[in-house]
């Protein structure tokens, strides 16, 4: 069954909060990721996605994240185009999971 378009935070905390185990796929730099990450993401920067496609599962929900949102829903419409039809991407980034999931997490 396809995976919506888009994810809010919340409903991303809560399916892993309630034992769901989405891929959790960080598309953003490695800098970027140095200074905050979900926890138990996979980093794959947006220009590897397309040579390292192998490696994501065809069989669970990916969730592809950014900083704001912008990056990961070009990387989610390329990875459905693909076939991945349970991508889907986290809207407002990890800026947003900071924000309103783990206050705790730096911004920038």
């Amino acid at each position: 069954m396809p995976a919506p378009i888009e994810m809010e935070v919340e409903d991303l905390d809560r399916i892993r909060k309630s034992g769901g185990d989405p891929l959790v796929l960080d598309v953003r730099e490695p800098h970027e990721v140095a200074i905050c990450a979900i926890p138990d993401s996979l980093h794959v920067p947006m220009g590897s996605v397309p040579r390292r496609v192998g490696e994501l599962p065809t069989d669970r929900d990916i969730v592809v994240v950014c900083h704001h949102g912008g990056r990961s829903a070009q990387v989610t419409m390329w990875l459905r185009s693909q076939g991945f039809d349970r991508a889907s991407n986290l809207s407002g980034g990890v800026d947003a999971w900071a924000r309103r999931i783990d206050p705790n997490m730096k911004v920038y």
